[in-house]
């Protein structure tokens, strides 16, 4: 089955109001890894020209998020933050588009760890900022779905 087809994913890309208001949305290469995409807008900035940090840290939680949700969709579970940690390198511009790469690096039975690396499409794929998280994974009916 294409991940990006399967039923927990779609239902999540549905209820995820939140992405959607920022203006995000994914592509899962595989299990356990994933693109998540944002175009910066006026509406994403903190400043006349960068972007609010937490408009990356919101890219980064998502793109962590579904590559772990993407690693367990099979087994009926779907993901939570338990915690992650963000380094910024570089600021982000208005009308940057940037990409979020996250990778599972571990699973266990209930908790996975991931990584993340922002980068700037275009401006040469800079690397704007890195991150690791904590996820938990649970009953996908104990979420809703």
């Amino acid at each position: 089955m294409i991940l990006n087809q399967h039923p927990l994913i779609l239902r999540y890309n549905q209820s995820n109001q939140f992405g959607k208001l920022l203006g995000m949305n994914f592509n899962i290469i595989k299990a356990g890894e994933v693109e998540y995409f944002l175009k910066l807008n006026e509406s994403h900035l903190a400043t006349p020209k960068a972007a609010h940090g937490g408009s990356i840290a919101a890219l980064i939680d998502g793109a962590l998020g579904v590559a772990a949700l993407s690693a367990v969709c099979e087994e009926n579970k779907v993901v939570s933050t338990i915690e992650f940690k963000l380094n910024y390198f570089s600021p982000a511009l208005v009308k940057d588009e940037i990409v979020a790469r996250a990778k599972v690096e571990q699973k266990g039975k209930r908790i996975i760890f991931c990584s993340c690396e922002v980068i700037c499409a275009n401006r040469n794929n800079t690397v704007i900022a890195k991150a690791m998280g904590t996820f938990n994974a649970y009953e996908a009916s104990k979420a809703g779905y």
